[in-house]
């Protein structure tokens, strides 16, 4: 695995992968989070994050497996537009407070 950052970087992304598949199971489970943008979005969002942790651990584990860098770069992409959907959302709440 290498040195002891390598070590702790793997540790805090499996913990954060793990964090991810009990907020995405809970979100299922007890909320019909599909219904709502907001739903949609945390959900999405929490995937996002949940997947960018896992490449961390996979890119470790597998460093020459290639199609990993792909799945990065399409993940990245993805929280991209999750935060382009996020901002929208904010500034649409913020004119409906307005008026």
């Amino acid at each position: 695995m290498g040195t002891w950052d390598r070590l702790m970087n793997v540790i805090t992304s499996a913990i954060t992968a793990s964090a991810g598949l009990t907020f995405m199971t809970t979100c299922h489970l007890l909320a019909p989070w599909w219904r709502t943008t907001t739903g949609r979005h945390l959900m999405a969002f929490g995937a996002a994050v949940t997947a960018l942790s896992a490449y961390t651990v996979a890119i470790t584990t597998w460093p020459d497996f290639w199609p990993l860098r792909l799945v990065r770069t399409l993940v990245v992409l993805a929280i991209a537009a999750l935060f382009i959907q996020r901002t929208v959302m904010v500034i649409r709440a913020q004119r409906h407070q307005e008026h």
